[in-house]
């Protein structure tokens, strides 16, 4: 059954979410500022996402003949990585959290989510106005 939102919803929703997990980890992680006996944690998951679109590392499709088309997005054929950084601490008492670090990373990631939410607004207004004009009439 064909349905009626663009194949790129699913996708954008999927990033989002990933987007929302790494805000969690982030704010995880500056929660334990103080604490020196943690590790701080991230998600990777741009590099599986890139291999799930079939894209390679500048973003572009790989194709292996000219004729073939992008596979559609398939959420379940990937998931994020967590890690936990073990940089041995040099300085006795310093935090292995780095504030500075850890608010690019959430600024980022801020700006990425607003991104995504712009597009999602930006389509349903579009399907908002599709439906108005044809229930006009």
């Amino acid at each position: 059954m064909k349905s009626m939102f663009p194949d790129y919803i699913n996708l954008v929703g999927t990033v989002m979410d990933l987007r929302l997990i790494r805000q969690n980890v982030v704010a995880g992680n500056l929660a334990n500022l103080e604490n020196p006996n943690y590790k701080a944690r991230r998600i990777y998951f741009e590099k599986k996402l890139q291999a799930a679109l079939g894209l390679d590392d500048r973003g572009r499709l790989t194709k292996t003949n000219p004729r073939h088309l992008p596979a559609s997005f398939d959420p379940s054929k990937f998931t994020p990585d967590f890690t936990k950084e073990l940089e041995i601490r040099v300085i006795k008492g310093e935090d292995s959290v780095d504030l500075d670090k850890e608010m690019v990373i959430q600024a980022k990631n801020v700006l990425n989510y607003k991104v995504l939410a712009l597009i999602l607004q930006n389509s349903f207004n579009g399907m908002s106005d599709l439906i108005n004009s044809a229930g006009g009439e």
